[in-house]
């Protein structure tokens, strides 16, 4: 049954999504989630999930909060996140996400910058550490959490309350009706601050409503369609995409519990549609290539076959190949080796999406030829976030795809990529010259991504303008994806590429634990020696690797040398971003004596 999505014109407002979809379809299953104590999975009708929403309404109403009010949510995904999502834009409140694991001091300042009222918490996991997020929040009136504290919190006690409690009290209180504007702010999302502090970005309910509408478009979005969330909702993607986007087509969402229990949760949920970041597709790609390293020469062939003949297959149906006689070996190799991939992914997957970072165009290739239909996109969480996609009738996967319906696309000086459209964020909070440096006098909203376009329309990213490495001959290198290609090895975890006015090419590697005591151990060498990683023997055998994992890219593609190390960059130490981007000033910062030591012999 294919579905026809409810009409911005027709809502205005996210709550007004929420107020019609609950009219269409009450008694639709609209969400899942994992019972713990019942060890079950349980459905929430839309009627349900709306009389919830009154509930929590009633209680923000007792708190005296007014429209424009922010107001934070950190919690895993799971129904309670859009029930509260939903009560506060009802209100004309503001909704600020926070990352569930984000660093202490990284959310106490989103809480203060953005002078948060309210803050709904997880339960335990932020209670060891509520003193360090909400210490300096200064406007935090009320702490709410989905759990009881294990012990009582005396800083905070007047203020903290169980959700049980607290939505019990405001039973009988009368919730107003409030006129809600198209434009009214509707969430101040703090970007991942991979250069210093984040930014808060404010999108209005158009912002975000237009740009689900959009992307429903780019695909036939069935009323069936089931979704398996497990980005994270504070992640724009997954709100937009995950959340608003089902919503407007009717479709259920299931939450997952973990990404260590993601591969059961596929088996149970045998999702439709899945967004995610290249990471999950990068760890279910490196789990292929270990489980086929110890299989026989016979399964590794099939597997090649299977991987170029699907391809083959995907080509024909693209329109860009015609029909070859190896393509009679499909039902064959389908059943022999890509049934068990897309068995494993629930075996009725329809739409991969995936976002929030460049997708190697070699794990695309796997995954599509094994018959997963991975589409890659593109957005900022300025634009709310979605700029381009891929379709299922025009799917290059190496590129970024087309714009969307109703968004316009550019490139500026520099090869910049610029968009326009009514998803466009009104600006950054309390930042007017961040907003001014980001959108210009006619609206175009500069992205920073250096970008090519083919005849086709589809556009392909070069690099983050700023990342490009300059070296000392004036050779200009976007490093992203030869990272990329390099973490496709087991051996390497991490990497990042250093040579900014020098005159070659470096990288830092962190090396993964268990492939590296597999490696040394093969060489008859100690892998807990820190001498190990610094052997001349060692270092020229994975430089070699990382050649061959470059070996595709043009000439400027050569690492030199190599710096090794076995402590992985963390969001706790500060060299990630809560959506695992590397901060590279702070890694160099970190490694300077390293890289200077990579280069201590070079004549510049």
């Amino acid at each position: 049954m294919t579905a026809t999505p409810l009409h911005p014109d027709t809502l205005g407002t996210l709550c007004g999504l929420f107020r019609a979809r609950v009219a269409a379809t009450p008694d639709q299953v609209a969400y899942r989630q994992f019972d713990e104590k019942s060890s079950s999975w349980v459905s929430f009708t839309w009627a349900q999930v709306a009389s919830e929403v009154t509930r929590w309404q009633a209680a923000l109403v007792k708190e005296d909060l007014l429209p424009g009010d922010r107001v934070a949510v950190m919690l895993k995904n799971c129904v309670e996140w859009v029930i509260f999502d939903q009560a506060a834009l009802g209100l004309g409140l503001v909704t600020v996400p926070l990352y569930l694991d984000d660093r202490p001091d990284s959310a106490a300042y989103i809480l203060d910058h953005s002078d948060t009222k309210l803050l709904l918490i997880e339960g335990k996991f932020q209670h060891k550490k509520l003193a360090e997020i909400a210490g300096t929040a200064h406007s935090l009136q009320r702490i709410v959490s989905l759990v009881a504290p294990e012990n009582r919190l005396s800083d905070w006690s007047t203020r903290l309350a169980v959700a049980a409690d607290w939505l019990a009290a405001a039973t009988d209180t009368p919730i107003p009706e409030r006129h809600l504007t198209t434009d009214l702010l509707a969430s101040i999302v703090y970007t991942s601050g991979t250069t210093g502090r984040p930014k808060g970005v404010m999108l209005t309910h158009e912002n975000m409503l237009w740009n689900a509408y959009y992307a429903s478009q780019c695909a036939d979005f069935g009323a069936h369609e089931v979704f398996l969330s497990f980005l994270p909702l504070s992640h724009t993607l997954e709100r937009t995409g995950g959340y608003y986007l089902p919503m407007l087509t009717g479709a259920e969402v299931a939450y997952a519990r973990s990404i260590a229990q993601l591969a059961q949760d596929l088996q149970d949920i045998r999702p439709t549609v899945l967004i995610s970041v290249p990471r999950i597709y990068e760890r279910v790609y490196r789990r292929i290539q270990d489980n086929l390293e110890k299989k026989g020469v016979l399964a590794r062939l099939l597997f090649k076959l299977a991987v170029k003949v699907g391809w083959r297959r995907f080509e024909v149906e693209q329109g860009r190949a015609r029909w070859h006689p190896e393509l009679l070996l499909w039902p064959l190799l389908d059943k022999l080796v890509a049934g068990n991939v897309t068995e494993k992914l629930g075996g009725r997957l329809r739409l991969a999406i995936s976002g929030g970072a460049a997708l190697s165009p070699e794990i695309a290739h796997v995954f599509i030829g094994l018959g997963v239909p991975i589409y890659q996109g593109y957005g900022l969480t300025e634009s709310s976030p979605v700029v381009t996609s891929n379709r299922p009738d025009s799917n290059v996967p190496s590129s970024i795809g087309q714009p969307l319906p109703g968004v316009e696309v550019k490139i500026g000086d520099n090869d910049e990529l610029l968009t326009r459209s009514r998803c466009v964020m009104r600006g950054y909070w309390k930042n007017e010259d961040a907003t001014r440096a980001m959108i210009d006098a006619e609206g175009w909203l500069h992205s920073g991504d250096k970008v090519s376009v083919a005849a086709d329309g589809h556009y392909s990213i070069v690099g983050r303008i700023k990342d490009i490495i300059v070296l000392n001959n004036g050779e200009k290198v976007p490093p992203s994806e030869m990272e990329a290609a390099i973490q496709l090895d087991p051996l390497f975890e991490q990497a990042m590429i250093v040579g900014e006015g020098k005159p070659y090419l470096a990288a830092l590697i962190v090396l993964n634990e268990e492939h590296w005591k597999s490696f040394a151990a093969h060489r008859h060498l100690d892998p807990a020696q820190p001498a190990t990683l610094r052997d001349p023997k060692v270092v020229k055998a994975l430089t070699k690797h990382v050649a061959h994992q470059l070996k595709h890219f043009a000439g400027y593609a050569q690492i030199r040398r190599l710096h090794l190390d076995l402590k992985p960059w963390t969001l706790e130490d500060g060299l990630l971003t809560p959506t695992l981007k590397i901060k590279r000033d702070l890694i160099i910062d970190r490694y300077r004596d390293a890289i200077e030591a990579l280069y201590a012999d070079s004549v510049r």
